[in-house]
């Protein structure tokens, strides 16, 4: 809901702008200007009745409106990208002439090919997009951890973060990641944030919980909370995750097997979280610590704790290039692999999405990890 809310900058800056240079293009007969104008006309009606009655519409109308409404949102941002590169070329023509004759020659036609041109590149993007997010892929991650006196030579660790289960990720998007999951045979199930995407009624609803009850794996299912958990309705979402089967930890410790320590913390939204120190008293050094915190954003803290494994969130990856390109810029490790001092992490960027269901220069993905435990 936040990100159709947003885009109402693209809608009042985007669409002016796209809407302008595809009327250049177009031929001058009202068979053509007539329906191409319709077109906008209806978008933005459709947009600005959501936008202004989204507490008043039921979900059966207001969830289709966001996806249509958000589908020409991230859409309008590619063309805007090709209509930019296309005008940069266009100066550069004015500034030093290398058009070739013929398309001086017909120009008209020419604009008219580039308009169907970018109508049908930006298509094809979309529904790679689109199936990037329907069908996650299964990340195989090598991990290896000291052994200490733990009993366990290896361990077989899945992870998803960022399911946002809501208007977006139903109950049909849910069965696949765990049907995903599952076939995998891990050991241990860990979601790491972001479980719910805004209100937990959608999930309630569909009771998504019973698809989240089939996780299967020997040590159990594990979840902490996201920043998106203290959105809305916060406290009937951690009544929601004592149905779904799954152990959630709130800066507590657990020993799945007495092999190792599992430690989920509370998000950083939450200004009262415990330190990391004060979670860890009663942890011995010799087994191997692993921590699920959502936000990638405490790892001086874990590597000055001697945590083994931090595994994280939060990120997508940026989830629409360029964003990806942003991250870097945000955070000292956006995605993947990450070692500080003796401590390893992953940042995943996330099995779910928030807002559209897109994915562009991204992947949407569940994490396996092959972990040994190794003698020093």
């Amino acid at each position: 809901m936040k990100v159709f809310i947003q885009s109402i900058f693209g809608q009042l800056i985007l669409t002016p702008y796209i809407f302008w240079r595809g009327y250049q293009a177009i031929p001058a007969r009202k068979s053509w200007r007539i329906p191409y104008i319709t077109f906008f006309i209806l978008e933005l009606i459709l947009f600005f009745t959501g936008y202004f009655f989204r507490k008043e519409l039921p979900d059966d109308i207001m969830i289709p409106i966001m996806h249509v409404c958000n589908t020409w949102y991230i859409s309008s941002l590619y063309i805007t990208m090709a209509l930019l590169l296309l005008e940069v070329i266009r100066l550069s023509n004015r500034f030093y002439p290398w058009y070739p004759a013929f398309i001086i020659k017909h120009w008209q036609r020419t604009k008219l090919l580039l308009f169907f041109g970018i109508i049908a590149g930006v298509a094809l993007l979309m529904i790679h997009a689109y199936r990037t997010v329907a069908y996650p892929t299964v990340k195989h991650v090598y991990i290896t951890l000291p052994k200490g006196d733990s009993g366990r030579d290896s361990l077989k660790l899945a992870m998803m973060s960022d399911l946002h289960i809501g208007e977006v990720i139903g109950k049909k998007m849910v069965q696949r990641y765990v049907s995903l999951c599952n076939a995998q045979q891990p050991d241990i199930v860990v979601l790491v944030g972001d479980i719910i995407d805004y209100e937990s009624r959608h999930a309630e609803k569909a009771f998504v919980e019973e698809d989240l009850k089939q996780l299967q794996a020997p040590l159990g299912t594990y979840l902490v909370n996201g920043n998106h958990e203290y959105r809305a309705n916060r406290h009937a979402k951690f009544r929601w995750f004592q149905k779904t089967g799954a152990t959630l930890l709130v800066d507590s410790v657990v020993m799945p097997d007495s092999s190792f320590y599992l430690i989920g913390r509370d998000d950083r939204v939450n200004k009262r979280r415990k330190p990391l120190q004060t979670i860890m008293k009663d942890v011995h050094e010799n087994k191997p610590v692993i921590v699920l915190d959502h936000q990638p954003l405490s790892f001086a803290e874990m590597v000055m704790n001697k945590v083994d494994l931090g595994l994280h969130g939060h990120t997508h990856n940026g989830q629409l290039w360029p964003y990806p390109l942003l991250m870097k810029f945000v955070h000292e490790c956006p995605y993947g692999y990450y070692k500080k001092g003796n401590t390893q992490f992953y940042v995943s960027s996330g099995i779910g999405v928030a807002g559209p269901p897109y994915r562009i220069g991204t992947s949407s993905e569940l994490i396996i990890f092959h972990i040994t435990f190794e003698a020093s």
